[in-house]
């Protein structure tokens, strides 16, 4: 609750537009400003588990942080637009004292990487800031991979230097944007399970030495061996320094592993095991358990409305070029239904026939498509096959018991 409270203070400081007693351009016209960046280490709850990144700017009467990665939860039909792609972050700027208190709270390391700049650069960078915090300029759509609270403070400081950036170079090319996202979520198998259903293929393509640094760790040691070339021709290092401002583990502050028991393989091998089970009965007394598929099949037709809503509507470049979407799909709301009816049983029959064969071509692509995925989705395609396949086979032989008679 502290937390939250803290964050409505700051929203509703900066949407006020009161700065929190931020200094003006002109104010510090003069004066001698430090420009740094921020790396926050990962914490526990689902949105600290990548870590975060902030621009802070402190002259002799002023200590401000500017964060790109402040939303307004309460905007009208936010949950909508974020996942249809269209939500709007905002850069806002308040004062570090208000900043530092929560990753105090939570135990997670904080480093400030000080910037070697000289003071035009800095100053040139505080107005572009203060610009950008502006309400006719502070919103931008944000993007998981594209745009977001880390790419954004590395845009300003490739800006701020006046010319290009030579960061090291990259010593894994094989990264994509997955495998790193699997760095931090590891403990989390259930956020890794609902971003491998909800991102495509693009998140598998290797990254470049740039791209990683759309999380904030990265970002970090990227700065750390970054130079750039001064107006004297001479290449110097981006970082000045580096500081703790608040001790912690390397690995941040994120929970411990979910126990095996817990995670979405076993659940998904118990939800086969028990489709299997069922549809043993159902042969052993030739009769289908309508209720049970209707179940089913609603649930995998929710999970396809998402799935297909990200892919055919959503405007996040990583949600396209989906692959789970031939297996996870709003179709599977026809045999909820119409299982119940006795005029639609031909239809029935023919769409469990088409998509069984589409599963099975679904399962076999699986190992080609260049999409990784959890490891518990070949047991989550198994289950609609088996239960499709316990249909088929018995109205198969109760049409063929009829022909006999």
């Amino acid at each position: 609750m502290r937390n939250f409270a803290r964050y409505i203070l700051i929203l509703c400081a900066a949407l006020i537009g009161t700065g929190l007693g931020s200094a003006s351009p002109a104010a510090v016209a003069t004066d001698s400003i430090t420009a740094s960046v921020i790396t926050c280490y990962p914490g526990g709850e689902i949105y600290e588990v990548y870590g975060h990144t902030a621009i802070r700017m402190r002259g002799s009467d002023f200590d401000e942080v500017f964060n790109y990665g402040v939303f307004d939860f309460y905007s009208a039909n936010f949950v909508y637009r974020f996942v249809k792609g269209d939500a709007m972050y905002l850069v806002v700027h308040y004062p570090y004292e208000y900043f530092i208190p929560e990753y105090r709270e939570r135990g997670s390391k904080v480093v400030e990487q000080v910037l070697n700049l000289p003071q035009t650069h800095v100053h040139a960078m505080l107005d572009y800031l203060l610009w950008n915090c502006l309400p006719q300029n502070r919103a931008y759509r944000y993007d998981y991979i594209g745009d977001n609270c880390s790419t954004r403070p590395r845009d300003i400081v490739e800006r701020a230097v006046g010319g290009t950036i030579e960061y090291p170079a990259d010593t894994r090319p094989e990264l994509t944007f997955r495998d790193i996202m699997r760095e931090y979520n590891g403990n989390y198998p259930w956020l890794s399970l609902g971003i491998d259903l909800a991102l495509g293929a693009d998140l598998d393509k290797p990254t470049t030495a740039r791209e990683k640094m759309f999380a904030p760790l990265y970002l970090k040691k990227a700065l750390d061996g970054a130079t750039y070339t001064d107006s004297t021709g001479q290449k110097v290092p981006v970082v000045l320094c580096t500081n703790i401002l608040n001790p912690g583990a390397d690995c941040g502050a994120i929970l411990p592993p979910t126990p095996w028991w817990q995670t979405p393989t076993v659940a998904a091998a118990l939800l086969l095991l028990l489709v299997v089970a069922l549809s043993a009965w159902d042969l052993h007394r030739g009769k289908v358990c309508r209720v049970a598929d209707t179940v089913i099949y609603t649930l995998y037709a929710a999970g396809g409305c998402i799935v297909w809503f990200l892919i055919f509507v959503s405007l996040h470049a990583a949600t396209g070029n989906n692959f789970v979407g031939l297996w996870l799909h709003p179709l599977y709301l026809f045999p909820a239904i119409a299982e119940w009816l006795k005029s639609a049983k031909k239809g029935v029959y023919w769409y469990h026939f088409i998509n069984f064969a589409v599963l099975i071509l679904a399962l076999v692509a699986w190992w080609i498509v260049p999409q990784r995925g959890d490891a518990s989705f070949v047991m989550l395609m198994l289950v609609p096959m088996v239960r499709q396949a316990t249909y088929l086979y018995i109205t198969k032989k109760e049409c063929d018991i009829k022909r006999t008679r």
